[in-house]
Order: C-alpha cells, then sequence, then structure tokens
C-alpha cells in the first residue's frame, strides 16, 4: 500500500500529522507493506523568493489579525504539538519561501532519505527556527542526513528538481487538496488535516480492505 503526504516544511500542522500518521503505522499490522512518499507542497506560493519575514509577523499580514491574536493562535498550536512531543519555537521562526527546500527534499526522495528530508527540515524550521532559504543551512542539513554535500549545493545553487516540485503541487491540487497536510492512500482514501490518531488508523484499515 503506497501512502502519499504532500506537505509544506514550514507548515505546524504537517509535523503533528507526520507524528500522528507514525503512531498510526505503529499499531498498524500490516506497516511493513506500507511504502510512504513524501510530495512537496507550499502554503504560500506567492512568498517572495528572498525574503525572510518573522513568523509572527507574517502570519499577522496574511490573516489581518493583531499580533495578540496571533500569539494566542499560535500557543493553541503549541499546545497540540506538545501532546506529540514537538516543541514549537514561533518566538524566533522566520518565515522563507520553501521552493528550494523542497527541491532538496527531491534530490533526498531519489536517495532513498525522503522520509529523513522532511523530518529534518521540520524540525529544524519549527523546532529549531532555521531559516531555510539559507543555502549553507540545508547543505549542513542535508550532510545530516546523509546527502552529499557538494551535490546537495549544486542543486540548491541550480534549479534541478524544479520540475517534480511543481507536478506534485499540481497534483495535489488535481485531487483536491486546498491545504496541507493531505494524506492520500493508494489513491482511493484521503485524509485532510492532522486528524486524531483514530481517523488515520480507520483510513489505513479502509485501505487495506480495500486493496485486499
Amino acid at each position: 500500500m503506497q501512502i502519499e503526504v504532500w506537505s509544506d516544511i514550514v507548515c505546524p500542522w504537517c509535523y503533528i500529522g507526520k507524528r500522528r500518521l507514525e503512531k498510526a503505522l505503529a499499531s498498524f499490522e500490516h506497516a511493513d507493506e506500507v511504502e510512504l512518499v513524501w510530495r512537496s507542497f507550499q502554503l504560500d506560493p506567492t512568498f517572495p523568493r528572498g525574503v525572510r519575514e518573522p513568523v509572527y509577523d507574517s502570519l499577522a499580514k496574511k490573516m489581518n489579525a493583531t499580533p495578540d491574536q496571533v500569539r494566542q493562535m499560535t500557543d493553541q498550536v503549541k499546545q497540540v504539538a506538545a501532546q506529540e512531543g514537538l516543541h514549537y519555537e514561533f518566538e524566533n521562526a522566520v518565515m522563507v519561501n520553501t521552493f528550494d527546500a523542497h527541491r532538496l527534499t527531491h534530490l533526498a526522495k531519489e536517495k532513498g532519505l525522503g522520509d529523513q528530508a522532511h523530518e529534518r527540515l521540520m524540525r529544524a524550521q519549527l523546532v529549531q527556527a532555521r531559516v531555510l532559504d539559507d543555502v549553507d543551512t540545508l547543505v549542513e542539513l542535508a550532510e545530516e542526513i546523509g546527502l552529499d554535500t557538494e551535490e546537495a549545493r549544486t542543486v540548491l545553487t541550480g534549479d534541478a528538481y524544479t520540475a517534480e516540485v511543481q507536478s506534485d503541487i499540481r497534483t495535489a491540487q488535481q485531487l483536491g487538496a486546498t491545504g496541507v497536510p493531505f494524506f492520500v492512500m493508494d489513491r482511493a482514501f484521503g485524509v485532510s488535516g492532522a486528524q486524531p490518531l483514530e481517523v488515520f488508523t480507520a483510513a489505513l484499515e479502509k485501505a487495506y480492505a480495500q486493496k485486499a
């Protein structure tokens, strides 16, 4: 069974959803038959490349909200994340365009390191407040997961995997995804959002039963 996961590495709910899916798979008796495929998505593809903006400021503008409202909202997200063992850092976090980071994830996927790449980049953005449009930072993270640093730098300073990222985004739109995380099981069942654990468990069982 194949599970495709569309996510954006700056998306707090995507990391929460990843943890919940992992928990569901840990208790799924056919987990050894599951292939997890990570797909690219951009929550805000219009965010200018090269611009770095504090997350609180970016959210306030996007939602037409006051700083206090944004902090209340992010505090709620932090509480949910903490229940999954994730300790988010929004105070010093920086919003960037994620397209280049997504190109790096496609290099990682080609090398069999797709899951490791998404895990490391989401942790870097959401827990460690790293700046994920900085080439040196991305190369350092690439090395941590086992990628060749020179190959990673060549990808990041060129335009490799541009078509792959764009294709992922188009496919998500064709499947009806309006946001992420978006989980698709064998192109038969979709789970939208960071749903509770029992929703993932039920979807896994249903998709496997239909496959059988």
